[in-house]
């Protein structure tokens, strides 16, 4: 089931009549019978997103499409939608077929239908053999696998997934979205998952959106968005350790650390802010390249982290420790496909810079100012809401020294 979003947007007004826009004209397409994963930091729109597609939230403006049909009004119920959230949402005093077999009853199916529905969406899941226990008898895994069992068992159109692993711990978000990618594809359902986790998404996604201030970024493979970032806002969320970004001047062809000659770079002569992943940094031989001592080193394993600095700024490189061991000095370099270049007005990728329009460009330098506007002001209400906090606190020790007395 194809979806598609139409200049969709979502603006929450609150008691001072604030406006903010949780998602703000989106337009996409998302591939029928696809994993797409939704990602973004904390307050991006993606929540906001995936309940507009359920019917949870009703737009501002726009529409939603699952196919042809238009399903901007409908009720959640008449959609054919899956959902699970991020705390399974199960009920307590049933058992766990009794959980998946609830929406069978409401779609008035009969028993045995009902029953032998369940049995197949259990084994499909892997609970097969807990159909008697209650929720409070499993593990977080197996209360997650019933979240989805309960969800697919309707036979859904379009399966939502809202940051189902973030209550587990690491080793079972690992097996779980395993699990999850296996059962989307034995099942073939349009799926859209959101999270903030960078490696969730880039592990179990066919795609990926990634927002800002309800905006897209960038959408595409997990790959092709982590090789070739479209902005400086994606090249930076995307990588642990993040990408290195300093501002640097392409001449003659050559990167310069302020006077110094470092790494070759096929582009016009300016300046740009650079960026190079930790990861594509490799030792030379030559003489060219950054000459680095080693005596600071943080060795991880199979790689060593070395940290030098460019500009003012710290640059993180990750290589090989056999690479380094056993040297006083090495000379880092980096291969010209790894450096990416980034216009400083626009903030977009100089590949795509080169193809705007005067107007394009003009546009993109508003965006930049906007966004810089709403992480000001985030930034000035998360202060705001730490001194309430500290003055609650201050009241609350005031309030029990004098009970104390």
């Amino acid at each position: 089931m194809e979806i598609r979003l139409k200049n969709l947007s979502k603006i929450f007004i609150d008691r001072t009549k604030k406006e903010t826009r949780a998602v703000d004209d989106f337009n996409v397409n998302l591939a029928s019978g696809r994993l797409t994963g939704l990602l973004g930091p904390s307050g991006c729109g993606k929540s906001t997103m995936l309940f507009m597609i359920a019917g949870l939230h009703e737009p501002t403006f726009g529409r939603i499409f699952f196919g042809e049909d238009d399903v901007t009004r409908l009720s959640p119920d008449k959609r054919g939608i899956g959902l699970v959230f991020q705390n399974y949402a199960l009920y307590p005093h049933m058992t766990v077929k009794q959980n998946i077999m609830f929406p069978l009853e409401n779609m008035q199916i009969s028993r045995e239908d009902a029953l032998d529905e369940t049995q197949k969406i259990a084994d499909l899941v892997g609970i097969g053999n807990l159909l008697e226990r209650k929720p409070a008898q499993l593990s977080g895994g197996q209360q997650q696998r019933v979240a989805i069992a309960r969800a697919l068992v309707k036979k859904p159109r379009v399966l939502l997934l809202d940051e189902p692993l973030s209550n587990l711990d690491a080793r079972l978000r690992l097996h779980m979205r395993e699990e999850i990618k296996r059962i989307q594809r034995e099942t073939g359902i349009t799926t859209i998952f959101v999270t903030h986790d960078q490696e969730e998404a880039m592990s179990i996604s066919d795609e990926i959106i990634i927002m800002n201030f309800g905006k897209e970024m960038q959408k595409g493979k997990p790959q092709d968005i982590y090789l070739y970032p479209d902005n400086l806002f994606v090249a930076k969320f995307l990588g642990n350790p993040p990408i290195n970004i300093f501002e640097g001047e392409i001449k003659d062809n050559y990167v310069y650390f302020g006077d110094q000659k470092i790494f070759q770079k096929q582009a016009p002569n300016g300046n740009y802010y650079v960026g190079i992943r930790p990861e594509d940094f490799k030792v030379s031989n030559n003489k060219e390249g950054v000459h680095v001592p080693t005596a600071t080193v943080e060795v991880i394993g199979r790689d060593t982290m070395i940290r030098f600095n460019a500009n003012d700024t710290q640059v993180r490189a990750l290589v090989e420790s056999d690479s380094v061991r056993g040297k006083d000095e090495i000379i880092l370099t980096v291969n010209d496909d790894k450096i990416h270049l980034f216009d400083i007005e626009t903030e977009l990728a100089l590949r795509i810079v080169e193809t705007l329009s005067e107007k394009e460009k003009q546009e993109a330098k508003e965006l930049v100012l906007y966004f810089q506007n709403l992480e000001e002001q985030l930034s000035q209400r998360k202060q705001l809401e730490e001194e309430e906090e500290d003055i609650k606190r201050t009241k609350k020790k005031r309030k029990k020294k004098k009970g104390e007395k």
